[in-house]
């Protein structure tokens, strides 16, 4: 089958989120034609270029997210009456007053906001108000200016004025609408984006979006004009993300709250209507899938599948733990606050009264940003007070118990060894999504202390021990109690060892990816229409003969996927088309989208620009 991968910020760039997963996944499934729809994050993303790709990748197509140029389209009377219309009713759904519910609740509560009952059809008119805003960018070529014209300012400020809206939106000024109206622009950038039809997303068996928000946003459009069925994966909800992560205002400054409300809400609104229309919903955890429930997403789609790690390189060190130093302690992954790297060193405080011997090794660098280098330096510096260098005589060197270090370093030249150095890893977070590092030393065969936050019990099961987070005594005590018990802590080791190689192998993640996108296919087959030269459809035109690799078609009818729309021109034949199906009254005729803005590049000649032909039995 023949698939659209879209991303945000990820793959197929060298740096970024998603990229060691969909790389894995692709190369997995050698057996299917993958076409990639990439959104960039950064210039700097853009320059260190993409990994190398597998003969399986058919075409990348790529746009920015940070960056949108004038489009040049100019609205007539008639289209910006649309565009008021539409983005109207974009904002009066944004701005209802159950915009924050579901897994905002929480979040609206901290801030001091009442959430309160929504009118009715509220999620029914964002969806409405999106596809109708997707409709006009198709039919005028583009929507950049429309979305950042004074129409679109003055129609969040009405919503916000409107009876019934949301309590923090009633109080938004100018700037606070300047700065939400900014953010919908650059989310709805992909609307301008000609991936749609003919030979780009409407021409796929199927769009798997890589997370959620504008990620999804093309996969939703897909399947509004073509009826392409949509899976999205969320490893990190991108929704979250949105609720407790810092907003800016367009001076780079942070956004008040009646802007983070109605930013909040729009992400809420999109991510709502992204689980609505996807046919399966697949999150890397307990923890992600009970926020997508809270969202509005349908438990019957569900499907959990638990990200895919390479265990191989875990292997020599998983087998030989007896070589592991006793009395160290290991502590692996990026230094932030969410770490609480603190509490860790005042529980370490505790565990040295009690086993003079211990030692504790901190492996990781910081987090990028002033915040990151400014934490490690405060965690040293509260390292150096709580453990004063020792020395065993008065004309001995002294050394300290805590060591910060790096992979990479002459301490830990690989991860592997990093988890090789201690018999017990420690995991102290406050805040945790999927926790990767617990992943790695269970394959590494090492018990396991660590803080109950994220997906860290459902990841641990019952082979490791689970305390409280922000909890130094208890952190403690769980501590001791295994690094005095050897036989305990190898039992734990080994069973951890296990429960990796079951549930979290890249393996068993792309069979669990396999079964799924020949679940959704059979379920949700895209109805195409071949017509011949004169118009008139053919029935039963595509055989199953058309699904099965091999040159089993030859260019010959056109091809009309789901509702056509302008910007159509004749171009290089289309493959894919039942093999005697050729109409002999006239020259054979294809289609293709006309070109836009955006970058298409082959992914097997490297040539940018030139149309890539779709792959055998791609219809």
């Amino acid at each position: 089958m023949r698939i659209g991968l879209l991303t945000e910020g990820g793959y197929p760039y060298v740096s970024g989120e998603a990229r060691l997963w969909c790389d894995r996944l692709v190369r997995g499934l050698g057996q299917h034609e993958f076409d990639i729809y990439a959104l960039s994050r950064s210039e700097q993303q853009e320059d260190e270029g993409w990994i190398q790709l597998p003969s399986q990748v058919s075409r990348v197509r790529t746009a920015p997210l940070w960056t949108a140029d004038q489009d040049g389209v100019g609205y007539g009377r008639r289209s910006r009456r649309r565009f008021a219309e539409h983005y109207g009713e974009l904002a009066a759904a944004i701005c209802a007053a159950d915009a924050l519910g579901g897994a905002a609740e929480s979040a609206s509560a901290e801030a001091g906001h009442r959430v309160e009952e929504a009118p009715a059809g509220a999620a029914d008119r964002f969806g409405s108000a999106l596809y109708g805003l997707a409709e006009l960018a198709r039919d005028e070529g583009g929507m950049v200016g429309a979305l950042r014209s004074e129409a679109a300012v003055r129609a969040l400020e009405r919503a916000c004025r409107a009876p019934g809206a949301l309590r923090a939106a009633r109080t938004a000024r100018v700037p606070d609408l300047l700065t939400v109206a900014a953010q919908v622009e650059r989310a709805l950038r992909p609307l301008s984006l000609d991936w749609y039809e003919g030979d780009g997303l409407g021409s796929v068996d199927l769009c798997h979006a890589t997370s959620g928000g504008a990620a999804a946003l093309p996969g939703l459009l897909a399947r509004h004009f073509s009826d392409v069925p949509l899976l999205v994966t969320e490893y990190g909800v991108q929704l979250r993300a949105h609720y407790l992560g810092p907003r800016e205002d367009l001076r780079g400054g942070a956004a008040s709250a009646p802007a983070r409300a109605l930013l909040a809400a729009f992400h809420g609104r999109l991510a709502a209507e992204t689980y609505r229309q996807a046919a399966i919903i697949t999150p890397g955890n307990t923890h992600a899938r009970r926020w997508q429930e809270r969202c509005g997403a349908d438990r019957t789609r569900i499907r959990t599948v638990y990200p895919g790690m390479e265990a191989s390189r875990f292997s020599e060190v998983g087998e030989s733990v007896e070589h592991a130093d006793p009395d160290t302690l290991v502590w692996v992954g990026r230094i932030e606050p969410a770490k609480d790297l603190i509490s860790l060193l005042h529980a370490f405080a505790d565990i040295r009264k009690e086993e003079p011997k211990a030692r504790l090794r901190i492996v990781g660098a910081p987090a990028d940003g002033p915040e990151g280098a400014t934490y490690l330096a405060h965690c040293k510096a509260l390292a150096a007070q709580l453990f004063p260098d020792e020395a065993d005589g008065v004309h001995a060197v002294g050394d300290n118990p805590v060591s910060f270090e790096e992979i990479g370093g002459p301490e830990a030249p690989t991860l592997p060894e990093a988890y090789a150095a201690g018999a017990l890893v420690v995991l102290s977070s406050v805040v945790e999504g999927f926790p990767i590092s617990l992943v790695e030393a269970m394959f590494s065969g090492r018990a396991t202390v660590s803080t109950d936050v994220g997906a860290v019990v459902e990841v641990i099961g019952g082979t490791g021990l689970v305390v409280p987070p922000r909890n130094p005594r208890a952190l403690a005590e769980a501590c001791v109690s295994l690094l005095r018990d050897p036989e305990r802590r190898s039992r734990l080791g080994a069973a951890a060892r296990a429960r990796a190689l079951e549930l979290f192998t890249v393996e068993q993640n792309i069979t669990a990816f396999h079964s799924i996108y020949l679940e959704i296919v059979s379920r949700c087959p895209v109805r195409r229409v071949v017509v011949d030269p004169s118009g008139e459809p053919l029935p039963f035109a595509i055989p199953v003969e058309a699904q099965v690799p091999g040159r089993w078609s030859e260019p010959g009818t056109r091809l009309v996927p789901g509702r056509p729309g302008p910007g159509w021109a004749a171009g290089p034949p289309v493959r894919g088309v039942p093999l005697g199906l050729a109409s002999s009254s006239g020259p054979a005729v294809s289609v293709t989208p006309t070109t836009s803005a955006t970058s298409t590049a082959s992914a097997t000649s490297g040539a940018p620009g030139e149309p890539v032909p779709a792959g055998e039995g791609a219809w």
